[in-house]
């Protein structure tokens, strides 16, 4: 069993209480839940066998064990992404308290990476608002901002853009109708998945990381609108990076905390609500929401896309006939190799597709198949 360091203990019973403190230590120690989020713009049914569904996500799945996710074309073609189920909640309170957002609504997800959370409020957005939104995901974090690319290229949502900026540099016009802060935490929520997250905690991170997140909240403050929402989040359990930093938000910054229903079995807090391993199948997750102060405008922005020169996947719908491949063939195709397409596919261009579902383009030689699948997106593990 991990060996906790006593100050994180003391702290755990602080803020979520000496009982359920001790079933959260147990549950640390046990294997970790598997979910799922469906995409629903290409997918409607869950491919896994026996999959139960996550009672707050339209589109989440819990399953009974995890699958080699990198040997299914469903998992590359983008038709569901891989979230916890704790992970899911932030997504759960954005619909509630983001009801009130109408058509064209502007909203920015600021510490994005890797990109699970843009892909829930999309399908949020997308399945409210159809085409009339905008999505920004920001990753400050070069090496992270790939990852988000490579998700959000993945998902292929039209109306979603990528940047990379830090807080500060997105100034003080009130672009945004909502925000969602997914901010950079001490990580206590996520230490049954990652050993280097228990390595790193110490008391003084917890104070560096609290302070990190005002910073980026105090910086981004001007760009959300009057009225507008903020959901702020964390993977983390203590008070000093969850209810008292909202705490603060709401006092120096100029908010008024939403309140949130009960919501079983998440831990209702001060200011919003904890999920807790041992009382949830996932990981550690906080979320509250705050109303910026303020009477909302009804001004024109500009295009938050064209203004921060927004990365967009590539969604051109291409003229290429579609060829149905099988499963053995669609392993190899995004593993980078030649294929040989059925006798009926016609020369030239295709889009392999798998499932209906497309993976990517080829040109058909008749004996055998070019590979066009982009180099970075290819299958590197042997799938002999």
């Amino acid at each position: 069993m991990t060996a906790f360091p006593e100050p994180f203990k003391t702290l755990l019973a602080e803020s979520v209480g000496p009982d359920r403190a001790g079933v959260v230590l147990e549950a640390l120690g046990a294997e970790a839940s598997v979910s799922v989020r469906l995409n629903p713009a290409k997918l409607t049914r869950c491919p896994f066998p026996d999959a139960t569904p996550v009672p707050w996500s339209p589109y989440g799945y819990l399953l009974r064990e995890r699958p080699v996710f990198t040997l299914d074309p469903l998992f590359h073609a983008g038709c569901y992404y891989v979230q916890d189920t704790s992970a899911m909640f932030v997504g759960h309170v954005f619909r509630k308290v983001c009801a009130s957002l109408g058509p064209g609504a502007v909203v920015l997800d600021l510490c994005a990476a890797p990109g699970g959370k843009t892909t829930d409020l999309a399908a949020s957005l997308r399945e409210r608002f159809g085409d009339r939104f905008t999505l920004l995901a920001n990753e400050v974090m070069r090496n992270r901002f790939s990852v988000l690319c490579a998700n959000v290229d993945t998902w292929g949502d039209s109306r979603v853009g990528a940047v990379s900026r830090d807080p500060s540099a997105f100034g003080e016009e009130p672009l945004f109708d909502a925000i969602l802060a997914d901010v950079p935490c001490s990580g206590e929520g996520m230490f049954r998945k990652d050993s280097k997250a228990v390595e790193d905690w110490s008391e003084e991170t917890v104070r560096l990381c609290a302070a990190r997140s005002r910073r980026i909240l105090r910086d981004i403050w001007p760009t959300l609108a009057p009225g507008g929402i903020l959901v702020y989040s964390t993977c983390t359990f203590n008070h000093f990076e969850n209810d008292d930093t909202v705490e603060w938000i709401a006092r120096e910054l100029g908010a008024a905390v939403i309140p949130l229903e009960d919501e079983a079995p998440a831990l209702r807090t001060r200011c919003g609500h904890v999920l807790l391993p041992g009382f949830v199948p996932g990981e550690g997750q906080y979320v509250a929401a705050l109303r910026k102060d303020g009477c909302a405008s009804d001004a024109r922005r500009g295009d938050v896309f064209r203004l921060f020169n927004a990365r967009r996947p590539d969604t051109e719908a291409t003229d290429a006939p579609r060829v149905e491949v099988d499963r053995s063939t669609a392993l190899h195709y995004l593993h980078g190799d030649a294929v040989v397409l059925p006798q009926d596919a016609p020369p030239g261009p295709v889009t392999l597709c798998f499932e209906g579902q497309p993976l990517g383009p080829g040109k058909n030689l008749g004996k055998r198949c070019n590979n066009l699948y982009p180099k970075n997106k290819r299958i590197r593990m042997d799938i002999r």
